[in-house]
């Protein structure tokens, strides 16, 4: 934005002051407090606000109705001189308050190795730090001999192909649905929804005023994707309705031959210099294994191939597991169905948070939209609250002596704070709690939101069942008591294919060693969870051991990967390589490095099992780092842990 259009989008702003005043009403203490001092520059009005603000959520704020008053009219005035003297807007805030204002805007403490990945995350010259820029800019004929495949369009996807596009590199998306969206496009299960704060489950680059709710809903989400490959043009470079079936690595030609097969069985195949996944862990829905269950002959489906053409409002519904995606659709559907039996195998913990059911009024979506940088600092403030805060709940303390039930003296606090909303639910019903309360510590799995699932228990139409399921027969589902459970429609909330990541593709490297070959069924390992070793030019997103389960964003992450893998394409197309690969020694050490960090998680703890684990025991699947560590390990590209192999002379 030029100086010119900030001066005359601050005069609008400002004309009309009972407006702005009126405005600002709906503006949230903390990220308003802000940008007063980002602008103005007085420090004062930090120390006479920082008393009333507890935490990084806009309902710990308690500041006096007059104080706030007072906070709205100074920013009115602030702007209105901006306005009429014709400066432009700072860009950044007073460096040496900037330690202050992230303490008093998240009601804490900012360590100092935070300011960078935050300054980078806020992006207030919106320049997006992350994009990796040219160093030595290529030829057109470079670039045009070059080519990227990315399969899948889902978060990471589109933000891949928005990345290649800038730098102008050539790519094609192969994408196995009709639209983009991933696992967005494919769940649309009554309740569908996020569990983190979307306005920072969202592109650092491009920040939405519009969300419809904190925590939004699954069509929001896809429309968000949408846009942002519409923006980009994405649809000229994407294979919609086509999935990937074998992707094998040409030694003597140093390209990927990805073999795909379109929705009406034609085939094709695509020859690209690098190989970006980007299909996720949860793409594949899991079945259960339990014996019948073809026999049921009413209507059964899974969670994440919703079958839209069967009403289920005055049916008898029966829904095997508890997970995510079951403690969003049981809340959705029980208000209308006759009886809703949920089989529960094991109970997962979830966490209230006043804001999951709060829609943004159209008075804070204007804020969000026209007051300069308040979108920034909001979306810092739930940065703060959404990620690292809670690692250190999820580290064993080797000395805690009741290990089976949490892990350590804050661990212990969270876990009596969630069985006492639990209690305060489910109207203190000793057997629902008894039921409802997990055995293992709190973040042993993953952490939920309650979405009214424990008051939904003490609905008079829905039966929570423990007793494991003996067997499926016509109609009904037998537990290992002998009960039978007679239902109309089954849904199974079971979860993904996590462990057997990239399945079912086939993927073959170096001497026709293919993924699974090195992997086997369920021990996926990537160095940084993005490269792999004997497969060249080939990278991961949302790879091995880079699932977040402390809290945080997965579009973070896979802006992260993103950066990386940039990175890397910059080194082979600037150095006139045909080929980098991860060497054996770099790989190998982190795998040690990062079983070592999970092996005092929570995850880790062996009175479970999750999708997070393997056959054996080993946790694949989650990252062991703060989002600080993943940023930091992944915001450079070293060479040196690679091999490259040059481009043959001409």
């Amino acid at each position: 934005m030029t100086v010119t259009k900030d001066i005359a989008a601050l005069r609008a702003l400002v004309g009309d002051r009972t407006h702005l005043q009126e405005a600002l009403k709906s503006a949230d203490v903390a990220p308003l407090l802000m940008v007063l001092v980002h602008l103005g520059g007085d420090p004062v009005w930090l120390d006479r606000i920082a008393p009333f603000i507890k935490g990084p959520w806009s309902f710990h704020e308690e500041a006096p109705e007059e104080l706030k008053a007072e906070l709205r009219q100074a920013l009115v005035d602030v702007l209105t001189d901006y306005a009429h003297s014709g400066r432009s807007l700072p860009l950044s805030p007073p460096m040496d308050l900037l330690p202050r204002m992230l303490d008093v805007c998240t009601g804490g403490t900012v360590p100092p190795e935070y300011y960078p990945l935050v300054i980078e995350e806020m992006d207030l010259e919106d320049s997006d730090p992350k994009t990796v820029k040219w160093r030595i800019p290529p030829a057109p004929a470079v670039l045009a001999d070059f080519h990227v495949a990315v399969i899948g369009s889902g978060f990471t996807g589109v933000a891949m192909g928005i990345k290649l596009k800038e730098a102008g590199i050539p790519f094609t998306i192969i994408e196995k649905n009709p639209s983009v969206g991933g696992t967005w496009f494919e769940n649309t299960y009554p309740g569908i929804g996020v569990d983190t704060a979307n306005h920072f489950y969202s592109y650092s680059f491009n920040n939405n005023a519009d969300w419809n709710h904190f925590f939004a809903k699954g069509p929001d989400i896809l429309a968000y994707i949408r846009r942002n490959a519409e923006l980009a043009a994405l649809k000229d470079h994407t294979r919609f309705n086509e999935e990937v079936t074998q992707s094998v690595w040409d030694e003597q030609a140093m390209l990927w031959r990805i073999d795909t097969v379109t929705k009406d069985g034609k085939h094709d195949q695509i020859a690209a210099n690098v190989l970006v996944t980007a299909t996720g862990q949860l793409n594949q829905p899991q079945y259960p294994t339990i014996p019948g269950l073809e026999d049921f002959q009413a209507p059964v489906f899974h969670t994440a191939r919703w079958d839209h053409s069967v009403g289920y409002a005055g049916k008898r519904v029966g829904m095997i597991g508890t997970g995510a995606s079951g403690m969003q659709v049981g809340p959705a559907i029980a208000p209308v169905v006759e009886n809703l039996t949920i089989f529960q195998r094991s109970p997962h913990w979830a966490m209230h948070n006043p804001l999951y059911f709060e829609t943004v009024s159209d008075g804070k979506k204007w804020v969000l939209k026209n007051i300069p940088f308040y979108t920034k600092w909001f979306r810092f403030q739930l940065f703060w609250s959404s990620s690292d805060t809670f690692h250190h709940n999820l580290k064993v303390d080797p000395n805690w002596p009741d290990q089976k039930h949490s892990l350590n003296a804050e661990n212990a606090k969270v876990r009596e704070m969630l069985v006492a909303h639990i209690a305060s639910e489910v109207g203190n019903d000793p057997e629902l709690i008894r039921k409802a309360t997990p055995a293992y510590p709190p973040y042993g799995k993953r952490m939920l939101r309650d979405n009214h699932w424990y008051r939904m228990l003490t609905r008079p139409n829905v039966d929570l069942v423990t007793e494991h399921i003996d067997h499926i027969e016509k109609g009904a589902v037998i537990t290992k008591d002998g009960v039978r459970h007679e239902l109309d429609i089954l849904v199974l909330a079971t979860g993904f294919q996590a462990r057997r990541m990239l399945s079912p593709m086939h993927v073959v490297g170096r001497n026709s060693i293919s993924i699974r070959d090195q992997w086997g069924e369920d021990d996926p390992r990537a160095h940084l969870g993005i490269t792999v070793p004997n497969f060249p030019n080939f990278f991961v997103t949302y790879g091995p051991n880079t699932n977040l389960a402390h809290g945080g964003s997965a579009v973070f992450h896979s802006e992260c990967q993103v950066r990386y893998i940039m990175l890397a394409i910059r080194e082979l197309i600037e150095g006139n390589q045909a080929t980098v690969e991860v060497r054996h020694e770099p790989f190998e050490a982190y795998q040690l490095k990062v079983d070592k960090a999970i092996s005092k998680m929570a995850w880790a703890h062996p009175g479970m099992s999750s999708w997070y684990k393997n056959s054996k025991g080993r946790v694949t699947q989650n990252s062991p780092w703060r989002l600080v560590d993943y940023r930091n390990l992944t915001a450079e590209f070293d060479p040196t842990e690679y091999v490259f192999t040059k481009k043959a002379a001409a």
